[in-house]
């Protein structure tokens, strides 16, 4: 169907801006923090609204968003001529110095606070962000407990500069039938490893990085089909209800179902929201592309979209401190406003590391990129692509 509605345009503007896109980050950020807040049932969380769950599981799969979204920004602003090591240099400027100064407070959340022995081996591997190639480590999410999608991010870097090239010269159609057998592949590794192994093996195989490498593509096949000229009529509303539609059935009605459909809704989850994902910026993109300047121009959130890298590297622990401090509070809908409360301080913190670490550790880093690995083409690497969007929206990195 998808092909069906594509239809090639190469006169069709896009935008040198993608302020959009970046708003929608603050969004999967926030809805992972959503999610982290109200937790998992029980007595886990900081606090149940009755309204929002369990609906605010959905917020787990935000990083299905940023997993689609960053595989989109890289192919966008991809220069054919850039040399792998600027690649990799300006990754490591991006993602390390605000990563390393929220590690302690994750640190100490989840270990000092928590009264849990630091397993070093675990901790130091999340330093590196490597941590979840290992299977044994513990506890299983090690450090700060939201970097193990930066580890994911961490491959799609490492096989980009590569795999890049070799897509920029595939045709469309084929890049569309190869992102819908990894999604299709996806769905079987999840189903396959949690009817053949032990719980804690078939997650640790169903959260590591190769299994979420098609959502990457999804993202390169999006960028690269507009690039192309290629447009789906689509207006927002259809990917948003998509989405709000699965996650009502997912988490209110499949209960009805038989145990086999409920478990083959568990294995296409990822799937179906990194579609959906995809949808959501074509049709958002889309609708910049034409001059329109909605809710998602809005100065304060394309700031909250910048901010959300920050905001996403330390929700977690911030509201596991709160837990400590002031134990859980009540299950009603009251806790709502405690939520928005704790989002706006965590906001503010956001916003210092936003702009006395982030971006000038980047800028520095960017500036100090070794000379002799650019190319006569300097910054721009020579690349035959349009102008590359402003910078807030390059990147999108982002766990949960």
């Amino acid at each position: 169907m998808l092909m069906k509605g594509l239809r090639a345009d190469p006169t069709a503007p896009l935008p040198k801006r993608l302020d959009s896109l970046t708003s929608l980050r603050f969004f999967a950020a926030f809805a992972v923090f959503a999610h982290h807040f109200t937790g998992l049932g029980g007595k886990t969380g900081f606090g149940r609204s009755e309204t929002i769950f369990p609906f605010s599981g959905i917020g787990a799969h935000g990083v299905t968003f940023f997993f689609v979204l960053s595989g989109f920004l890289m192919m966008w602003v991809f220069k054919p001529r850039e040399s792998p090591l600027v690649f990799y240099w300006r990754r490591v400027g991006r993602i390390w110095p605000v990563h390393l100064v929220a590690l302690p407070l994750g640190i100490y959340a989840f270990y000092i606070a928590a009264k849990v022995d630091i397993d070093w081996p675990g901790l130091i591997s999340s330093v590196f962000l490597v941590q979840t190639w290992f299977p044994d480590v513990t506890p299983t999410l090690p450090g700060n407990p939201v970097t193990w999608t930066l580890s994911v991010e961490l491959l799609f870097y490492a096989l980009f500069p590569l795999v890049a090239p070799f897509a920029n010269r595939m045709r469309t159609r084929w890049l569309m039938v190869a992102t819908a057998v990894g999604l299709f592949g996806m769905y079987l590794v999840n189903w396959v490893a949690d009817a053949n192994l032990e719980p804690a093996m078939a997650r640790w195989v169903m959260r590591h990085p190769l299994v979420y490498l098609p959502e990457f593509l999804l993202g390169m096949t999006m960028a690269l089909a507009l690039r192309r000229g290629w447009r789906l009529p689509l207006h927002p509303v259809v990917p948003l209800a998509g989405l709000f539609g699965w996650t009502y059935l997912y988490y209110q009605e499949r209960w009805p179902f038989s145990d086999v459909v409920e478990h083959q809704m568990e294995f296409a989850m990822r799937p179906v929201v990194g579609i959906l994902s995809a949808l959501i910026i074509l049709a958002f993109l889309q609708r910049e592309a034409r001059g329109h300047r909605g809710v998602l121009n809005n100065r304060l959130l394309v700031s909250l979209g910048l901010w959300s890298y920050s905001f996403y590297l330390v929700h977690h622990a911030i509201s596991r401190l709160a837990t400590y401090e002031f134990g859980r509070m009540p299950d009603n809908d009251s806790v709502l406003f405690t939520l928005i409360g704790m989002a706006v301080v965590i906001n503010v913190i956001c916003w210092v590391l936003f702009t006395y670490v982030e971006e000038p550790a980047e800028k520095w880093w960017r500036k100090h990129t070794p000379k002799r690995w650019l190319d006569r083409g300097g910054e721009t690497g020579g690349s035959v692509l349009p102008p590359a969007p402003r910078r807030e929206a390059e990147t999108a990195p982002a766990s949960v």
